[in-house]
């Protein structure tokens, strides 16, 4: 990527939340790095990494925050959370126990995040289709009926995971454009500068960072 990740237009700061173990970590490597590590460790805290892509003529830097999903590692959320505009729900297809929480995911995003954050619900590790727990059109419906983009990946495999983020912040972009239009005067977007990287490029017209939808 080169000079790319040093001359972007926008930051959107997109988080990964989900039980433990659905391969979140993995997501994050396969989307910025593409790596997967078949070894990963449960996270412990926080760590984000970043990629740069081109966005219709707008150069986006996406910042993808990954969190542990243990609940002994939960009290970082108010922080993790702030100034997300956008966030990946994951579960594990294999797994029916961490689909069933999906719900109380939501419940502390929407506690914690912007009311206009943009959603994803991504159902992870289809190359275990063998031993899939819950079926595609399950999860879609209960996307569909709460406003929610959604899609199956494989990190393993790289299946639809570019897909993933870039739909993700493609909507998140068209969000920001919209608003954009509705104000007389390009100022009136409200800017967050919530992470030691994005800070300084926030204070440049060029360089909004994590835009309030």
């Amino acid at each position: 990527m080169g000079s790319a990740e040093e001359d972007y237009n926008f930051v959107f700061k997109v988080v990964l939340i989900g039980e433990s173990g659905v391969g979140k970590t993995n997501l994050l490597s396969r989307f910025t790095r593409n790596e997967f590590n078949h070894d990963s460790r449960t996270t412990i805290g926080v760590e984000f990494s970043t990629r740069t892509i081109l966005v219709g003529d707008a150069v986006v830097k996406a910042q993808i925050w990954d969190t542990a999903g243990l609940e002994r590692y939960r009290a970082i959320t108010s922080a993790y959370y702030r100034g997300a505009v956008g966030a990946l729900v994951v579960f594990d297809i294999t797994k029916h126990q961490t689909y069933n929480v999906v719900d109380r995911w939501l419940k502390e995003l929407y506690d914690h995040a912007e009311a206009s954050i943009v959603v994803m619900l991504v159902g992870n590790k289809t190359d275990l289709a063998q031993a899939r727990e819950v079926p595609m059109e399950e999860a879609k419906m209960f996307a569909d009926n709460n406003g929610l983009l959604f899609v199956e990946t494989s990190a393993l495999d790289s299946t639809n995971v570019e897909q993933a983020f870039e739909t993700i912040l493609k909507e998140i972009f068209h969000k920001v454009q919209k608003q954009k239009q509705r104000s007389s005067q390009s100022n009136t977007v409200s800017l967050a500068s919530e992470s030691p990287e994005s800070a300084a490029p926030a204070q440049t017209e060029k360089r909004p960072c994590c835009v309030a939808l």
